[in-house]
């Protein structure tokens, strides 16, 4: 498995922190990770009275459907251990990089964390600030 961590705002693959992790722990930190997604924008939707639709489908993939007919699906992708975002956007995929006391995923072109992009594309797509966190 190759890790990366941030230097530079950039992926590095030669200086890391990460923590490797199995197909167990990638499905338990994947689960996590969908399930804080679906908490924040259901509180979101509460608080902001947004009309957002939060669907989980199959287990692995939320949809998030917004006022405005636009979607953001977000996966995981167990052989590639990736959780991968669509939203009006693009198309990002985010790779392991934290430690399991520090989750962390970031993008494998831009290096940007996960949550803070997932935050950005609600908020555009919204019209309303989201924040997505774990919890």
């Amino acid at each position: 498995m190759i890790e990366y961590s941030m230097q530079d705002s950039t992926m590095n693959p030669n200086n890391s922190s990460a923590e490797t992790i199995d197909d167990k722990q990638f499905y338990q930190l994947g689960s996590h990770l969908l399930h804080s997604i679906e908490v924040a924008l259901e509180a979101a939707d509460d608080a902001l009275d947004l009309d957002l639709d939060v669907e989980r489908q199959g287990g692995n993939v939320i949809n998030i459907r917004f006022k405005d007919k636009s979607v953001i699906v977000v996966n995981t992708q167990p052989p590639l251990h990736e959780i991968w975002v669509a939203a009006k956007s693009g198309g990002y995929h985010y790779r392991w990089a934290g430690t399991m006391a520090k989750p962390l995923w970031l993008d494998t072109k831009t290096g940007k964390e996960l949550l803070s992009d997932l935050s950005e594309f609600a908020t555009a797509q919204a019209g309303a600030e989201i924040k997505v966190i774990l919890i």
